[in-house]
């Protein structure tokens, strides 16, 4: 199995990006990654003020795939999520939803353990998840830090064990790239921060051909999700609403009134992220609706 070290990475997705390794469809790879930052934060002194943004959510990769060619769908399975012993949340003045209320930088230090974190001399379990996740652009270089069409910073919580991922290709190969693993994130990440660690995760792709499917899209055991993405929350909800209707109608028979309606009565629209440069929020419906 290939092991993909976290020292090779990229702080930008670009289709001119060299590639690091090359994998095949279904075979699986480990890929390890950094917390997004860098793994610089260890100690409760280490404050946001000391950490270097030219380091912010390194990706490792990217990661060529055989076969993958642009206007291919990449559909890459998450089967299982390791983290660290231990991870880093912050607070800080002016970041977030609540930043303008935060008057002093703040950095607790957390157990990370098998299945639980400690927050506050108490036990929560783990929501294991990758926040930066994505393909190269098929235009302009697009920062890790920032979420787009062709994936990124999206910070979603559905981005975890047992799930598919489900990204455009722009490029030959696909350069696939993914960091800033979390042990803990609410919907929304309002704070700025999750419970930031690094880890490693055992990943498999496979290359879909004429698939027309509303990239990024996910699928869990019980649901699917349709990701939107802008600076304007409204518009970032109204294009993930758009792609989950486009999606009942493009593979399900469904009109987009019949859509429209399915959405208002199961649909969900939840914040994924409200703190990156670009809002990213997911459109949710259960696999009862179509099956």
């Amino acid at each position: 199995m290939h092991y993909i070290s976290k020292d090779h990475h990229v702080f930008a997705m670009d289709g001119q990006n060299k590639a690091s390794h090359t994998v095949k469809p279904n075979e699986p790879f480990t890929v390890e990654m950094f917390d997004c930052f860098s793994n610089t934060v260890h100690t409760e002194d280490d404050l946001i003020s000391s950490i270097d943004f030219n380091k912010i959510n390194p990706a490792t990769g990217p990661i060529y795939v055989e076969g993958a060619e642009p206007g291919d769908v990449l559909k890459v399975t998450i089967h299982q999520i390791d983290l660290n012993e231990q991870g880093a949340v912050m607070s800080v003045p002016d970041l977030g939803v609540l930043g303008d209320q935060i008057t002093k930088e703040k950095t607790a230090i957390l157990k990370v353990n098998h299945d639980s974190f400690e927050y506050r001399g108490r036990h929560f379990p783990l929501l294991k998840m990758i926040g930066v996740i994505g393909t190269a652009p098929a235009g302009k270089p697009v920062e890790t830090g920032t979420p787009d069409q062709h994936g990124g910073n999206l910070d979603c919580t559905l981005v975890r064990e047992g799930n598919h991922v489900y990204l455009p290709v722009n490029v030959p190969g696909a350069l696939l790239a993914m960091g800033d693993m979390h042990a803990a994130m609410g919907d929304g990440e309002v704070g700025g921060s999750g419970l930031e660690v690094g880890g490693t995760a055992e990943i498999s792709v496979e290359v879909l051909k004429d698939a027309n499917l509303p990239t990024p899209f996910i699928e869990t055991p019980d649901h699917f999700a349709a990701i939107g993405v802008h600076e304007d929350m409204m518009v970032a909800s109204k294009e993930a609403t758009n792609k989950m209707a486009q999606f009942l109608v493009n593979h399900h028979d469904f009109t987009i009134e019949d859509a429209h309606m399915a959405l208002s009565l199961l649909g969900d629209l939840v914040v994924c992220q409200a703190v990156n440069p670009q809002v990213s929020m997911r459109m949710v419906i259960p696999k009862t609706l179509i099956d």
